[in-house]
């Protein structure tokens, strides 16, 4: 009896340790951390942490999801970061993403994607036939993103 009455409490206080590390951390303001960045500095730390257990919370990212450079636009050019163009107070790629293609604001339409800073239908263009620089062969046709279909 006294062998299950242990059993039980050591299972009690393992759930509670976990109920415990899986409670979130208080939420940072989310621009004061970037003022405190040093210019030299590369390691940023995350804040797609935020809400994340304590228990888990030492595995962070090296460079922060929504990244706030307007302020220190060279944060773009880190390695592991989005991209190295600031456009809406964040790090993009002009020349592969969708919501800023070839220069900040300027969205493809939901049926294009952006290739080489270009919107491009993949369905239909034989330089970009099913993605970004896959091009048919010369005498193929590009249709719904396969070449030669049908």
């Amino acid at each position: 009896m006294k062998l299950i009455q242990l059993f039980l409490t050591v299972i009690i206080f393992m759930d509670i340790f976990l109920w415990i590390a899986a409670l979130p951390q208080g939420v940072e303001n989310e621009h004061s951390s970037y003022d405190q960045v040093p210019s030299g500095n590369k390691e940023l730390l995350s804040s797609s942490s935020v809400g994340m257990g304590r228990f888990i919370s030492h595995k962070r990212s090296r460079i922060p999801r929504l990244m706030a450079c307007n302020k220190i636009p060279r944060i773009c050019r880190v390695k592991g970061s989005p991209g190295p163009h600031c456009c809406n107070n964040k790090c993009v790629n002009v020349s592969t993403d969708r919501l800023n293609c070839g220069m900040c604001g300027k969205k493809c339409q939901y049926n294009k994607i952006c290739c080489d800073g270009k919107c491009v239908n993949p369905s239909v263009n034989g330089k970009h036939c099913g993605g970004c620089s896959k091009g048919c062969s010369n005498g193929s046709v590009c249709v719904f993103g396969l070449c030669n279909y049908a």
